[in-house]
């Protein structure tokens, strides 16, 4: 197999060629098709995410096709297209797990964090966190779905059942939740960098309603605002955007320093929380719902081999939607 390797914090990947890797009981692996290209792997590479294992093949918005089974597996069956996410194992036991909330499990393992991830010909994953792909034909296209799609939708779970919907950063997780709200007949307010005038005209053609820079206040209150720009200071500019009662959900794993802000933004029962990974059940919703809202990805492919290009161009925002590597 081939993979780009994270060998040290701050480095570039490099190409490397291994053995194939051998599923353990309870595993798979997978010929990796594609893998969508997450600032989560920028907060990886970056150091922003605190004891990565090292080294370490980053990427966790992956879809392959399965291809060895580990000893007590019989699904996902052999051949079956599947996807895999930044959540890649949890103990089943801890208190959080029991409650349902395994996205919070005390000794989680995370793909292409602390095991390694799909920036790679093959990956070896835990059955029980693939999930099977039936009807997604384009793996290229179904990428993205596997954490842009997947944390959108907590997050706007999250959100309530609001009408109004901000959404802070358009990039790959904005991009396929606002054509979630347009299915669900819910108003997006995008808001970009200021005078970023390519993002706007993409929200728009996505169906928001209203575009502007986050430093504007939309012509309406919102219900809700999803943060995805890992920006601290979008949070007050945010909370003043949202009605009473309204509440503003940290759709990132890492975000700058929130600065201080008077306690009256977030008076009258404004509500601040955040997200943290995912459950298999959202996925199972997620997947089930992607189709019914016709959700179409926008993609800019790279080659494997081109992988620190496509973390440089999603770094300073060289393309819309999302990249995704293809061995």
């Amino acid at each position: 197999m081939r993979a780009m390797v994270l060998r040290a914090i701050g480095q570039p990947l490099r190409l490397e060629s291994r053995p194939d890797p051998l599923p353990s009981a309870g595993e798979i692996r997978v010929r990796v098709e594609a893998c969508a290209v997450c600032r989560t792997d920028l907060h990886v590479i970056d150091g922003e995410l605190p004891d990565p294992r090292l080294p370490i093949v980053p990427g966790h918005e992956i879809v392959g096709i399965v291809e060895a089974l580990g000893e007590n597996v019989s699904q996902p069956a052999l051949g079956t297209r599947v996807g895999i996410p930044w959540l890649g194992h949890t103990c089943g036991h801890c208190p959080y797990c029991n409650a349902g909330r395994e996205n919070l499990c005390d000794k989680p393992a995370f793909t292409g964090f602390t095991r390694d991830g799909g920036f790679a010909t093959h990956v070896v994953a835990d059955a029980a966190f693939a999930f099977p792909l039936i009807g997604f034909d384009n793996p290229v296209a179904a990428a993205p779905l596997m954490c842009a799609g997947l944390i959108g939708w907590r997050s706007l779970r999250m959100a309530g059942d609001g009408l109004r919907i901000g959404l802070y950063g358009f990039g790959a997780a904005a991009h396929i939740l606002a054509q979630v709200c347009r299915w669900q007949e819910r108003q997006v307010y995008a808001f970009t960098h200021a005078g970023d005038a390519v993002a706007q005209e993409f929200a728009a053609k996505l169906g928001a309603c209203w575009t502007g820079s986050s430093e504007e206040r939309p012509p309406e209150e919102l219900d809700a605002a999803i943060i995805f720009a890992p920006v601290g200071a979008l949070v007050p500019n945010a909370l003043l955007s949202v009605r009473k009662g309204g509440r503003v959900v940290c759709g990132g794993i890492h975000m700058s320093d929130i600065p201080q802000f008077p306690y009256s933004s977030l008076w009258e029962e404004r509500q601040l929380v955040s997200v943290a990974n995912l459950t298999r059940q959202d996925a199972l919703e997620f997947l089930a719902i992607a189709p019914q809202a016709a959700v179409k990805t926008v993609t800019t492919v790279y080659p494997l081999e081109r992988a620190n290009e496509a973390l440089a161009d999603l770094r300073a925002g060289r393309f819309q939607g999302a990249a995704v590597l293809v061995p």
